[in-house]
């Protein structure tokens, strides 16, 4: 599988991500300054040019507020869809 930070599979993630901050109401620098981490960190992973690491994911859910479970089930979608067209 590809590991590209360019992948679908993490701008589904990344969308989620923006939308739940969104939803919020949150800028961010709101989100950034409760994470601990300078602004452009988060706007880097939202606008593709950095991945999400898998623990910076759960902080970002804990901050958001968002069921990590709904985002890696959104993830696992777009993986299953992806195998099945190479199968068939």
């Amino acid at each position: 599988m590809k590991t590209s930070v360019y992948t679908a599979h993490y701008d589904a993630l990344r969308k989620w991500l923006k939308m739940n901050r969104e939803a919020q109401g949150l800028s961010l620098r709101d989100v950034s300054a409760l994470w601990g981490r300078h602004h452009s960190v988060l706007g880097k992973i939202e606008q593709s040019r950095r991945k999400v690491e898998l623990v910076e994911f759960i902080e970002l859910c804990s901050i958001l507020e968002a069921d990590p479970h709904e985002g890696l089930s959104l993830l696992q979608k777009s993986l299953s869809g992806t195998n099945n067209k190479t199968r068939t």
